[in-house]
């Protein structure tokens, strides 16, 4: 599920963003299969101790070495982040659907970061 800037360009008004925040729905139990899926697509994890990193933020930072995007993979696992994948809107993008936050999901994500960038989205 696609939330962060991507999701407010769907919402909001359109602002420049560096990134795609996905929340991916599943726990770092899956961390090496993730990987494995990644590297097979030419995106490389940007983490230099990847586990110890993700295990610390429950985040992977990575790079999609085609298009130099960078992506951050979410590792979730509470009820709530599970019922919010659950909700998220399908928008058909280049013949794929792509599951965004729902915009109430978007805000609660953007509250709970707090940062002043996350603060003006909300607004």
């Amino acid at each position: 599920m696609i939330i962060g800037g991507q999701a407010v360009l769907l919402y909001g008004e359109p602002r420049l963003t560096r990134d795609i925040d996905i929340i991916l729905g599943v726990n770092i139990d899956c961390l090496d299969t993730f990987l494995d899926m990644i590297r097979q697509i030419g995106i490389k994890s940007l983490a230099g101790d990847v586990e110890t990193f993700v295990r610390k933020t429950m985040v992977l930072p990575a790079l999609d070495e085609a298009t130099g995007i960078r992506v951050d993979f979410i590792f979730s696992f509470t009820p709530y982040e599970t019922q919010a994948i659950e909700r998220a809107r399908k928008v058909r993008i280049l013949d794929h659907d792509v599951r965004f936050a729902t915009i109430e999901d978007l805000i609660i994500h953007k509250i709970f970061a707090g940062r002043p960038r996350d603060i003006e989205d909300v607004r």
